[in-house]
Formats: C-alpha cells, sequence, structure tokens
C-alpha cells in the first residue's frame, strides 16, 4: 500500500509539473502574438508603460477628429488568420497561425473591427488629390479675358488642327457683350478663320474647330494669332483683346494634343514709326546679378528685299562703358515684317555694373548672299545713354527686382 502511494504521488507530480509547462507555454506563446500585434500597431518603442497607455488615448482623441476626413486601411477577413512578424527595422512578413486565434483587443485608433473587418490605419485622401485647376478663378489685376484653345498637327496631310474652347472673363466696352474670335497663321495677315458670334455673354463657349494647311518644312515659323472682337448693336466690331502664340516651342504630334490658355493683350493700335517698332521684357534679379531680355516681337519692319528667302532676326548687345561685353541673337523668321520671336536672354550684370550698363537691340536682315542689313535699332540704359521711353523702361526694370517689364520701342536706323 505504501509502495502505490509512492507511486501515485511520483505520478501525480508529474503531471502537475507537466500541466504547468503546458501552461506556461501557452501563455508565453499568447505573449509573443500580442506583442507582435503590438509592433505592427504602434512601431515608435516607448520606455514606459505610462507612456504607451498615454500614446493610446491621443491616437483615440485623434481618430475621432480626423474620421471625418481619413479612409480606414482594412485587413479583410480572410487574412486574419495570418500573423505578422518582426524580421529587420522596416520589414514585416506573414506566418500561418492558427486560425481560431482573434487578434488582441487594441486602442481603436489603429486596430479595431469593422463589419468582420479590422482596420489598421487610415489614408488622408487629401494626398492623393490632383492639383486643382485655378486657370477659371485666378486672374491678375488689369486681366481684360482669358482664352482656351488646343492645337495638334497631323503630318501625313500637312493640316495644322485649331480647336477654339472658350473664352473668360471678356471686357466689353458696354454692358452687354456678343464675341467672336478671328484665326490668323501669321506671317499671312490677308487670310483668317472666324467662329461663331456668341450672344451676350461674357464667358463664352465655342467647341469649335478649324484647320490651316501648313507644310512640315513651315510650321515652326508660323505663329497663330487669335482676335477677339465684340458685335455692338449697330453691328461694329470692337478690339477686346488678342493672344500670339507661336509654334516654334512646341512639339507637335499627332498623339500630342496640347491645349492651352493664354491671358488676352490689348493690341497696339498706333500705326508704326518710320523703322518699325520691337516689343521686348527686361528683368533684373538682384540675387543672381542677372539681366533677363526676352525678346518678344516686331512690326512695321521695312524689309529691303520683298523675298520668303529673307530672314530677319534680333541681336541683343550688352555694352558697358560703351564697351562690348557679350551678344545674342535669335532664330531668323521668314519674310514677314511682323516677326513674332519669345526668346528669352540672359546676361551676368552686377548690380554696381547698371549705372555703367546698356542693352542695344538691332533688327537685321540676311539674304543669300550672307549680307546683312540693319533695319533698326534700339539702346536701353540708364541716364548716361539714353533718354524718353527707353530710360524709364530701364528705372522701372530697376524699381522692380525679378519682374518682367514689357515696353514697346520705336527703331531707329543710326549706327
Amino acid at each position: 500500500e505504501q509502495a502505490v502511494a509512492v507511486a501515485g504521488g511520483v505520478i501525480g507530480g508529474i503531471l502537475l509539473f507537466v500541466l504547468l509547462g503546458i501552461t506556461a507555454y501557452l501563455l508565453w506563446k499568447k505573449f509573443c502574438r500580442l506583442f507582435s500585434y503590438e509592433k505592427l500597431i504602434n512601431p515608435v518603442k516607448t520606455t514606459n508603460e505610462n507612456a504607451i497607455f498615454q500614446g493610446q488615448a491621443n491616437s483615440e482623441i485623434q481618430l475621432k477628429s480626423t474620421r471625418s476626413r481619413s479612409v480606414p486601411f482594412i485587413i479583410p477577413p480572410t487574412l486574419h488568420g495570418r500573423d505578422w512578424i518582426h524580421l529587420t527595422n522596416e520589414e514585416q512578413v506573414q506566418e500561418d497561425s492558427d486560425p481560431y486565434m482573434t487578434p488582441q483587443p487594441g486602442p481603436r485608433s489603429s486596430f479595431h473591427s469593422l463589419a468582420g473587418a479590422y482596420v489598421v490605419g487610415t489614408i488622408n485622401p487629401n494626398l492623393y488629390k490632383f492639383p486643382e485647376d485655378k486657370s477659371e478663378t485666378d486672374f491678375p489685376d488689369g486681366n481684360i479675358g482669358r482664352l482656351w484653345f488646343s492645337i495638334e498637327y497631323e503630318q501625313e496631310s500637312e493640316r495644322l488642327l485649331v480647336s477654339l474652347i472658350k473664352a473668360r472673363k471678356l471686357q466689353p466696352p458696354a454692358d452687354s457683350c456678343s464675341p467672336f474670335v478671328k484665326i490668323y497663321l501669321l506671317p499671312d495677315e490677308r487670310s483668317y478663320l472666324q467662329s461663331k458670334t456668341k450672344r451676350k455673354t461674357l464667358n463664352p463657349q465655342f467647341d469649335e474647330n478649324f484647320v490651316f494647311q501648313v507644310s512640315s518644312k513651315m510650321l515652326l515659323q508660323r505663329t497663330l494669332k487669335f482676335l477677339v472682337y465684340h458685335v455692338d448693336k449697330e453691328k461694329k466690331h470692337h478690339l477686346l483683346g488678342q493672344v500670339i502664340f507661336p509654334l516654334k516651342n512646341e512639339a507637335l504630334t499627332e498623339d500630342n494634343k496640347l491645349v492651352i490658355w493664354r491671358d488676352l493683350e490689348k493690341e497696339n493700335l498706333e500705326p508704326p514709326s518710320e523703322y518699325g517698332d520691337i516689343q521686348f521684357s527686361l528683368s533684373y534679379n538682384d540675387y543672381l546679378g542677372r539681366l533677363t531680355v526676352v525678346v518678344l516681337r516686331a512690326r512695321g519692319l521695312k524689309l529691303q528685299e520683298e523675298s520668303p528667302a529673307v530672314g530677319v532676326y534680333v541681336k541683343v548687345s550688352l555694352m558697358n562703358h560703351n564697351k562690348f561685353i557679350k551678344s545674342k541673337k535669335t532664330a531668323a523668321l521668314l519674310g514677314t515684317p511682323n516677326p513674332v520671336y519669345n526668346e528669352t536672354f540672359s546676361f551676368k550684370a552686377d548690380q554696381t555694373e547698371l549705372d555703367t550698363a546698356s542693352l542695344s537691340l538691332s533688327v537685321l536682315q540676311s539674304s543669300k548672299g550672307e549680307k546683312t542689313l540693319l533695319l533698326g535699332r534700339v539702346v536701353v540704359g540708364p541716364f548716361m545713354y539714353t533718354r524718353g521711353k527707353e530710360l524709364e523702361h530701364w528705372n522701372e526694370m530697376i524699381s522692380k527686382p525679378k519682374e518682367l517689364v514689357k515696353r514697346w520701342h520705336a527703331l531707329c536706323h543710326s549706327t
């Protein structure tokens, strides 16, 4: 009997020891799973329990304030039976585990049930929105209207397709406005295409298509010109503004339809001067010490040879104490007295040199025999060299650093 009692006690002790070991193993495994979930939902390491509880409370408050504008990031129910193990500081991988194991309850801000799925975070939709198009809302002071159009070029048929889309915020001379648009393909100013007239609207929607026949060789030499008119009750036409758009800087292909908008400009209604006029912008960046010149266009030039092979270009020269520093020139445009360039040049000029520096813009004509003829010239600079509009343009450039100042100037023929 004593032997049986001793054997029973030994067996009971062994069973108790095994039971305690199994219980300890299950508790250890459960603790590891709980720890791995905490790593997923809270990658920030804290050193004390108070910090953890405080972070969870803050997360709960933040979720309530942002829930209306955030999108939950959800683990579907099919993945609930998967666990996560920690590999490195940045990597996580799934491993199979008990399919009946449910996630441990945690703070609702990072991991909670939603219709059988579990939310592990939120996504801010504002981070994935396209930039807002402000072309119909942001109009600068003094704006007289804005025009939208698209262009496309068909290589095989050599056709330039122009779609007139719409205009906004037109400024008519009267209360009502009945606008239409004339479209030119410069340098041909004798022929044009015209849109329909839209009655009594400052924001016309045209949606009309036009076709110009032009060879691919001459395409980059051409310029689109849009004239926006208003028709009054007496059938008189009033020019509201114009858009000049050179094609040379655009990559026109059949697969590339460009949608463009431009602000209207007032046309210079004064007759050209004796040798013609030139329009350009000046800007000075005092921080970089950069003088920028944008050669825009010329008009009324007196060409010496009436030939389509004649090229007209502008040479821009920087001078200091009448000493030549550097010069740059535009591309030569063929056979037009009203060329459009839209080319930008930059010169290095220290701020201390602005009182002695000047810019010379010469309009030149080249011919087949490599002979160059001067059509006209204008000099802008300080009081040492210039007077009148040329001096005003220079002083306005200095008084408005980093801002483009645009003006027309009459050409003279002095050398």
